[in-house]
């Protein structure tokens, strides 16, 4: 049943995360034709701005997940009433904070933007990115209970009405009247009709949950989200300040323009990132049902072969961006949003290093450990600025970039290592790194043979180009990582699993 439902919600979360890329691609560009550049740049760098006030959420979606795994296990009703209520009513306390945070931000504003030549009040367009979190805050704290007993297909399904919807709408009033500020409303309204069917689908589902006679909170567990969240914070800190302050530091280094140029890039590096490790995120609440009742042995073996999966889709996805970026760029946008080969290739090493947590994250956030490597985010969170400044000085845009690497490898070689694999499997450090590098020059050897090929095959024809980009990358990479890994037993797994689905679908077909 566990891997059942991890199939189904991973297969949910992919498509909604495509499905989000597809219609994302189409809103940019026309969000790019009526209302340019600087417009373009102003969203993201509000976004970065929202995702800094969002800290003030402290973790505590994830600390409350964590303590609902055990009382679904055992089917302990009144523990989840009690987990439930106490979300609700810290995630109103948390709305109003950051409305109030916001506020406080607005006589900054036109410092942090800087020169642009946008005629809108930039005050009222905050406003309106703020009033859509405080929103987003207001009944999501129901989406816990679906997330923690594996339902996670309710969210993303709901997730993709809410995108078709609101995009669509967006993109009719851009084009019909070219207002930015009711663009902006049309997302905030969604965003409400969002939680509201996700609070209907939780009340029939769960009906106890609307019961009055509810009681307080245990102490023991409430110590413990007061433990974890003392931890989150840490994480949460370094989340904003490793992903987060790019376009601030572009912003203040250069102007809004070269944030909009950027954004595409990462609209789309964070799109494949969002598409591949929805696949593996999906399987947290799972594995958090796996850590309660499974054995160590059990433990390392689930993790082997998840950490396999998540391998072969980064350096898959890594190459396809790599070598897809500058030609789809160029079709989407035009040549002249494109960006050096070098910042590229960097912004590649780095997703590949992002996209790789993501399976230590799983297990971290099953695990629920939060607490105990608290300090190492803050040591990622200061060497990121620390290092984007000083390299942003000596090598210009792509130093940026390169401090953001720097700052990963803290976790990639200490935290990963000792709160997850030695910590829960009980594993040494060398057989750590050789895992480890044994998969990044696996990356690299698949990066640069696809790169030499693809670079040597060129066709004046835009459209020509782009589809010889996407065969090969669909071709190489992972004809390499076949004959690399044909007979590993986690590749094995995998492919057995994937036999299994396709016949029941073939014998539900027939039938």
């Amino acid at each position: 049943m566990r891997s059942e439902k991890s199939v189904i919600n991973s297969f949910s979360g992919f498509l909604q995360s495509l499905i989000s890329i597809l219609i994302g691609f189409i809103a940019q560009k026309i969000f790019l034709n009526i209302l340019g550049q600087e417009y373009l740049g102003l969203n993201g760098l509000f976004n970065n701005i929202i995702s800094m006030l969002s800290i003030a959420e402290l973790g505590i979606g994830s600390a409350i997940i964590y303590n609902l795994y055990k009382p679904i296990y055992e089917k302990d009703k009144e523990t989840l009433k009690s987990l439930m209520s106490f979300y609700k009513k810290v995630y109103r306390i948390i709305a109003l904070v950051i409305f109030l945070l916001g506020l406080l931000i607005i006589p900054f504003l036109s410092t942090i933007v800087g020169e642009n030549q946008i005629q809108d009040n930039i005050n009222i367009i905050f406003v309106l990115f703020l009033i859509d979190v405080v929103c987003s805050y207001l009944l999501t704290y129901k989406r816990s209970i679906l997330q923690a007993d594996q339902n996670n297909y309710y969210i993303n399904f709901v997730h993709i009405g809410y995108l078709i919807g609101m995009n669509v709408l967006q993109i009719i009033i851009l084009v019909f009247t070219k207002n930015y500020y009711l663009y902006l409303i049309i997302k905030i309204i969604f965003r409400l009709l969002e939680n509201i069917v996700l609070n209907l689908i939780v009340n029939i589902k769960y009906t106890y949950l609307k019961e009055k006679n509810i009681k307080k909170i245990d102490k023991n567990i409430l110590n413990d989200i007061k433990l974890k969240i003392k931890g989150i914070i840490y994480h949460k800190f370094a989340t904003f300040f490793v992903s987060g302050t790019d376009n601030i530091l572009i912003s203040y280094f250069f102007n809004v323009g070269v944030v909009g140029i950027y954004s595409s890039y990462y609209m789309i590096i964070n799109s494949v990132n969002t598409l591949f490790s929805q696949v593996i995120v999906s399987v947290t609440s799972s594995v958090g049902n796996l850590l309660v009742s499974d054995d160590k042995s059990k433990k390392y073996s689930i993790y082997k072969k998840i950490r396999f999966f998540n391998v072969w889709l980064a350096i898959f996805s890594a190459v396809s961006i790599f070598v897809i970026m500058d030609s789809f760029i160029t079709i989407w946008l035009g040549k002249q949003y494109l960006m050096s080969i070098g910042i590229l290739l960097v912004l590649v090493i780095n997703y590949y290093f992002q996209s790789t947590r993501s399976c230590f994250n799983v297990f971290q956030d099953a695990a629920g450990i939060y607490y105990e490597d608290r300090f190492v985010p803050l040591m990622e969170s200061v060497a990121n600025i620390l290092f984007s400044i000083i390299f942003v000085k000596l090598f210009g845009l792509i130093g940026i970039f390169l401090g953001t690497i720097a700052s990963q490898l803290i976790l990639h070689f200490y935290s990963f290592y000792y709160f997850v694999y030695h910590r829960l499997f009980s594993k040494g450090y060398k057989e750590y790194l050789h895992e480890f590098f044994n998969y990044f020059v696996i990356f690299l050897l698949c990066l640069g043979l696809t790169y030499l090929v693809t670079s040597n095959i060129f066709f004046e024809n835009n459209y020509l180009n782009f589809f010889k980009n996407v065969f090969f990358a669909l071709l190489i990479p992972n004809l390499i990582l076949l004959i690399i890994y044909r007979k590993n037993e986690e590749f094995t797994y995998f492919k057995d699993l994937f036999l299994k689905i396709f016949k029941k679908i073939a014998k539900i077909r027939h039938k």
